[in-house]
């Protein structure tokens, strides 16, 4: 047993209502295993601060259903109590039509596939619904009742109510619900104090947050007050269940350890835990390290890799260091292995452009630039590698994720994909650098949870190169 924490729509408090219960449970010293469901990065940066564990992200897209079931039921038996924030509203997934969906899965029946409905049915976990209250009273009923019984196979253990404005509305509110039987298991009034900062692509990162921890135990507060613990306390239960993992990835390398350097701070911190996990099982030992902060790259590794993040935010700091981004560029030049998804990929350009039009010079191992504009890349990918490259061979069908507000001022005149829309068949053109061929450089962002043969492939080529 565990819990879903999802929203009727988006921007509906879930993330501040499953931050408050993580807090929560963190104060009783409970120990907690969080999930986020979709590719998102920094939601579960907060999860993680607040339960000292990596959040786990289920996505049936980047892996596959059955992947989702066997990392749920991994990691969820190893705490004590297990949650997971859902993504969006609770039946928004990817639609008809969806490309052959990979990993020997069928295309989607419906439009709700990779939803946090979808999760609820592959893991069979009770949903509680978050409902923003703000604009309404009555209609609460309406709202609650439609999400119920839309599907039958989702489970509403009950709902919480947020930013409801006075006694007076929450006693509005619980009589519009009261005829449906639905516990209401929690109360969030407007918290005008509790509000944690976005920009251009989301939340802010933790990292970025002085004032975080004072954050939390506010959330921390809350909790203790707002919800029915009664009946929330058996539904986050996580008992231990017999592993269903069939994946038995034996270290290939771990008599030859390869040194990886792992760029990881204010401005690369877009990692999945598993794509770590899985580099750490094959036999690396990884290093992180700071192209901020450090005066040089770390010693002895035999590859690289450059998670997203926000470069452009930090790009002056960046662009000073320029004994790092030198360093960086002869690694690289000389035959070392670079993984650069998106942030990455901008930090090994030229330059990037930020939104204010000032130029900073990053590594230059790409001869393009990366400008940061208004338009929003967004979107599942699917995409089919147009050459050998350091990660898949020709022809090899990936999936992926884009996130992103720059763009390129020059494209690869070889690149190393053929991208499409996941869910239908709309071209989105072709992308990725991989000259030199000891690179990959890409807005598609991987998850390898059911692609071992990705990190496999790159240690391999780290193995080649001398510890420098």
């Amino acid at each position: 047993m565990a819990l879903i924490i999802a929203g009727e729509r988006s921007g509906v408090g879930k993330t501040t209502v499953t931050l408050t219960l993580l807090a929560s449970l963190r104060r009783r010293d409970r120990s907690v295993q969080s999930f986020k469901v979709g590719p998102d990065y920094i939601d579960p940066m907060f999860h993680q601060h607040v339960t000292g564990r990596p959040c786990r992200n289920l996505d049936p897209v980047l892996t596959s259903e059955t992947y989702v079931q066997q990392c749920f039921a991994r990691h969820s038996q190893l705490s004590e109590y297990a949650l997971v924030e859902g993504v969006m509203g609770l039946f928004d997934g990817v639609g008809h039509g969806a490309w052959g969906m990979g990993h020997g899965q069928e295309k989607p029946k419906s439009t709700d596939f990779a939803s946090t409905a979808h999760i609820a049915r592959l893991l069979d976990l009770p949903v509680v619904l978050v409902i923003d209250c703000s604009r309404l009273s009555g209609s609460v009923a309406a709202i609650a009742h439609g999400y119920r019984s839309f599907d039958p196979r989702i489970k509403i253990a009950g709902v919480v109510l947020n930013r409801v404005g006075s006694d007076r509305h929450l006693s509005l509110l619980k009589d519009s619900l009261e005829p449906l039987q639905l516990p209401i298991l929690g109360v969030l009034r407007r918290q005008d104090n509790i509000t944690i900062p976005d920009r251009h692509l989301g939340l802010v990162p933790t990292a970025e947050l002085p004032e975080l921890n004072a954050l939390i135990n506010r959330l921390a507060d809350l909790g203790d007050t707002c919800f029915d613990w009664q009946h929330l306390l058996p539904l986050l239960k996580s008992e231990p269940l017999p592993s269903t993992d069939a994946i038995n990835r034996v270290s290939l390398y771990s008599s030859f350890p390869v040194r990886i350097a792992v760029a990881r701070d204010r401005a690369f911190n877009f990692y999945y835990q598993d794509n770590l996990d899985l580099l750490q099982q094959l036999g690396a030992e990884l290093v992180f390290w700071s192209p901020l902060e450090d005066a040089a790259i770390p010693k002895d590794v035999q590859g690289m890799y450059f998670g997203g993040g926000f470069p452009e935010v930090f790009a002056q700091q960046l662009a000073e260091n320029t004994s790092v981004r030198d360093a960086v560029k002869t690694a690289i030049l000389q035959g070392m292995p670079a993984i650069a998804e998106c942030g990455g990929l901008m930090y090994l350009c030229e330059q990037i452009i930020d939104f204010e039009g000032k130029s900073w010079s990053m590594a230059g191992v790409l001869p393009t630039s990366a400008v940061m504009g208004k338009r929003l890349t967004l979107g599942y990918r699917r995409a089919v590698a147009l050459q050998d490259n350091l990660l898949v061979k020709a022809g090899t069908t990936i999936y992926g994720h884009e996130f992103h507000r720059s763009h390129l001022t020059l494209t690869p005149t070889q690149p190393l994909f053929e991208t499409s829309r996941y869910d239908c068949d709309e071209n989105m053109g072709c992308e990725g650098w991989g000259l030199p061929a000891n690179v990959h450089a890409s807005y598609v962002h991987l998850h390898w949870g059911e692609s071992g043969e990705i990190p496999q492939q790159f240690l391999k080529e780290c193995l080649k190169v001398a510890p420098s």
